[in-house]
């Protein structure tokens, strides 16, 4: 059974001309859901931004079976629903302007859950998007990092099922309800899921995706996260919109760079030329978030196994210690053109790093 808490934070949500904003100043002038039903019209009116008419709506709310059968409704399908003061409600998004009053979840938010990382980008990922997606989101699950996402087509799914198959944990929040899973094929991604983590939503657990649900089911995605990691995204993605809330919600962010020639990295080299953290390496993203997550593990450096053609063993055989591209041409006989193609295929598999202009092997 739900509390009444829940009950009356259910109906504040359905009061036309009561967003976000307006519920978290109520809550905070009366401390409680039922405690603003219980006022005097003119105590409601006197809270900035609702005045008389939104005052009245409140007073005049009638819709209580309709409440009530979204309670039953959640009860027969296992959805909890968190308020604001409710200790599973993510730590983080009660810090930011307008968290939502409660948030609908399938699965289960446990503690290491409230500090996780976000993971977005393009619903059409190139090659590359996906291997690095793939490589970063695995270690960052590896290190006890819960890895959070939009359940979209493309970089989402991977950072998601990444994570998964790492042993580690994830959370997607949807554009739709929890109930409306939304792209279709990601029904069985998302099953996984909930058994390795949970699917958030803000909306009520049957609303279908609209085009006005996706920003702000972004500023959740940003709002429980530490900071927002953007793999591979065009200038127009909405993974863009993500950043921006991560930047306004003091939160950091960090980018993959990318091909300058590639549109597909346009939206990454943007904002690592905007002040945005480039990241080559999980390390990157850990020296700045590991004060955040007293809890991280050790990065694993065992390495998966990754097939090499003879020209990219030839490489590895000498990048033992550091050396340079002058270097590695003296001790291979190739052209420059062809080992910087095979030193970035090489990096890309997460066989090698480059610091300082110098290439060593990945321990």
């Amino acid at each position: 059974m739900f509390s009444e808490e829940i009950r009356c934070l259910l109906a504040l949500n359905s009061i036309k001309d009561l967003g976000p904003v307006l519920i978290k100043r109520l809550l905070l002038k009366f401390s409680s859901a039922k405690q603003i039903f219980d006022a005097e019209l003119v105590e409601l009116a006197s809270v900035e931004g609702i005045g008389r008419e939104r005052a009245k709506n409140i007073k005049n709310f009638y819709e209580w079976e309709r409440v009530d059968k979204i309670l039953k409704l959640c009860e027969k399908r296992d959805i909890k629903i968190f308020s604001f003061y409710n200790a599973h409600y993510p730590e983080l998004l009660k810090e930011i302007y307008d968290p939502p009053a409660v948030v609908f979840c399938r699965g289960e938010i446990k503690p290491e859950d409230h500090r996780g990382l976000a993971v977005v980008g393009s619903r059409r990922p190139t090659e590359y998007g996906r291997k690095v997606t793939e490589r970063i989101a695995s270690e960052l699950a590896s290190c006890g990092i819960t890895i959070v996402s939009g359940l979209a087509r493309g970089i989402d799914s991977l950072a998601h099922s990444s994570a998964i198959s790492s042993g580690g944990r994830t959370i997607a929040v949807l554009g739709s309800g929890v109930s409306f899973i939304y792209p279709p094929e990601n029904r069985a991604l998302a099953e996984k899921i909930i058994k390795n983590g949970a699917i958030l939503s803000e909306f009520l657990p049957d609303e279908g995706p609209r085009r006005e649900n996706f920003p702000r089911r972004n500023r959740i995605i940003s709002g429980i996260s530490v900071g927002t990691l953007l793999t591979e995204a065009t200038i127009n993605s909405g993974a863009l919109i993500t950043a921006s809330f991560a930047l306004e919600q003091g939160r950091e962010v960090f980018a993959i760079p990318g091909n300058i020639t590639s549109k597909n990295s346009e939206g990454t080299n943007f904002l690592i030329q905007n002040g945005a953290k480039l990241v080559r390496e999980v390390k990157d993203i850990l020296e700045e978030i590991e004060h955040f997550i007293p809890s991280l593990k050790k990065l694993n450096k065992i390495q998966p196994t990754v097939e090499v053609d003879d020209d990219e063993k030839a490489i590895l055989n000498i990048l033992d210690e550091k050396a340079g591209i002058d270097e590695i041409v003296l001790k291979t006989g190739m052209d420059i053109a062809k080992i910087l193609n095979i030193l970035l295929k090489l990096e890309i598999k997460g066989l090698i790093i480059k610091t300082e202009g110098r290439y060593v092997r990945r321990l």
